[in-house]
């Protein structure tokens, strides 16, 4: 090797570490500390070994709460909006993938090990709009306080106004408008269960297996309809 190419392999490798490891940890650090700042009505706390990627943005003008645990990944575009009343509590080791929305009046609670897909929108409030004599704007929402348990999978783009039970794997596109029980596979708008994959004697009220039959090689039509799982990458930088 000529002293050009080692000089050329030497940039080459110091460039990769600062746009996928050493850049990336600086600028979450920054993102992190810049969103505490510009929030000050609102209490907003990080444990250890976060990793708040590009975009990530917490909107709290009038207060609330955000309390984050160890071990997080926020890749791209992570927005977390606020009420002053608002209490968002994410566990340890969860993972948002691209674009993922919380908002929260009430209480949002995700449990350590979940994993959201990209475009997830987390709401805890409907919009009200019964009332024929009031524009769809001005007549509230109603509330319901929102978790989503350890260990639940939650693939792209699904709209989740209720509750996710444990390790329970959701398909993409859903929509949940009533609690998953845990160790179910769900999907479909609005979604409903699939597939129970989790310890005798804990299957959903009124659950009953599926026929021998409806297997295949490939796994079942219920593994079939799921994305693939999120895969852990490298950080961005911007």
């Amino acid at each position: 090797m000529t002293v050009r190419d080692r000089i050329i392999a030497k940039a080459r490798d110091v460039v990769w570490r600062y746009s996928y490891w050493r850049g990336p940890r600086k600028m979450s650090e920054l993102r992190q500390r810049w969103q505490v700042f510009r929030n000050p009505k609102a209490t907003i706390r990080f444990g250890a070994n976060v990793k708040a990627g590009p975009g990530f943005h917490v909107h709290a003008p009038w207060g609330g709460t955000l309390i984050i645990g160890d071990n997080c990944e926020f890749r791209r575009g992570t927005r977390v909006d606020l009420g002053p009343h608002a209490v968002v509590t994410i566990g340890n080791n969860v993972t948002f993938t691209f674009d993922v929305i919380i908002s929260c009046d009430t209480a949002v609670t995700l449990e350590d090990n979940v994993i959201l897909g990209q475009d997830t929108y987390i709401a805890d409030g409907n919009h009200k709009y019964r009332d024929l004599d009031q524009p769809f704007l001005d007549q509230g929402y109603d509330y319901r306080p929102i978790t989503i348990h350890k260990g639940a999978v939650v693939h792209s783009k699904v709209t989740i106004i209720n509750d996710i039970g444990e390790r329970a794997v959701i398909g993409a596109n859903a929509v949940i408008t009533k609690p998953i029980p845990p160790f179910t596979t769900a999907a479909g708008v609005p979604a409903k269960v699939l597939d129970y994959f989790g310890p005798p004697g804990q299957e959903p009220e009124g659950w009953a297996p599926r026929k021998t039959a409806d297997a295949s090689p490939n796994g079942s039509s219920a593994e079939r309809s799921l994305s693939d799982a999120a895969v852990k990458q490298p950080d961005e930088t911007t």
